[in-house]
């Protein structure tokens, strides 16, 4: 499981520091690098869910996170706002 699960956190890792724009490669690849290793395997589903969505998306949810209609992820974008100082 172990194993696994550390197969799935390098495999987030790579895809949130290789999403095809910049801003995004900058605010999701820095907060994986930071927290993945101590991502319990539910925070890491929850995360790998995350970016499946479109990146024009995801960076007007981080930037606006009132606008994001997914109440799932408050959690998640709460600590990517915090992470990069933008939580109020």
């Amino acid at each position: 499981m172990s194993d696994d699960l550390d197969v799935r956190r390098r495999r987030a890792g790579f895809r949130a520091n290789h999403r095809g724009t910049k801003e995004m490669d900058w605010l999701l690849g820095r907060f994986a690098d930071a927290t993945l290793a101590d991502m319990s395997g539910e925070d890491l589903v929850q995360f790998e869910k995350f970016m499946e969505i479109g990146d024009p998306e995801l960076n007007a949810w981080i930037l606006s996170p009132e606008l994001c209609p997914e109440q799932r992820f408050a959690g998640l974008l709460h600590q990517i706002r915090q992470f990069h100082n933008l939580a109020e």
